[in-house]
């Protein structure tokens, strides 16, 4: 039987995790690629599969709670690599830029890693939630700009 607690630490991960393959699969190519270029040691990192492009079907609701349909195909590309440490990292992202996904997949694997994994956060992931949080809130900032208020004054029934 597992404890309450590990099932708490474990959960606690995996959402820890998603955050950061979240984070990878929105980040732009030139963000990934300084860090990178900012790592004092590279880690050898063996392709498992890919980098590999393909068609991911996207679905839609209407409203948001509707009924979900087929909205489309969009490109995908993905990789998977090992590293020499045996920590294995996975990335997807949007479009057919190959190196991104591999860039992305081994920073997911560092990740993974206690000795890197601050160094992915403080130097990588913060600065990628911080750019979409300003972006997100400027995307609020013009939209409501564009609010329009509505009232109905009464009139007297004579």
């Amino acid at each position: 039987m597992i404890s309450a607690d590990r099932k708490d630490a474990a959960s606690q991960t995996v959402a820890e995790r998603k955050r950061a393959a979240d984070l990878l699969a929105r980040a732009e190519r030139s963000e990934l690629q300084a860090v990178w270029d900012a790592l004092p040691q590279k880690p050898v990192a063996y392709p498992v599969r890919g980098p590999e492009t393909g068609l991911v079907m996207v679905r839609g609701r209407i409203g948001g709670g509707g009924a979900p349909f087929n909205l489309g195909e969009v490109t995908v590309t993905r990789a998977t690599v090992r590293l020499e440490s045996g920590s294995i990292g996975h990335a997807q992202a949007l479009g057919t830029d190959r190196e991104k996904a591999r860039l992305a997949a081994i920073f997911d694997a560092l990740w993974q890693e206690e000795t890197t994994r601050e160094f992915i956060e403080q130097a990588l992931l913060s600065p990628i939630a911080a750019r979409i949080a300003a972006a997100d809130h400027r995307k609020a900032d013009e939209t409501a700009a564009t609010r329009v208020d509505f009232f109905t004054m009464v009139r007297g029934d004579n």
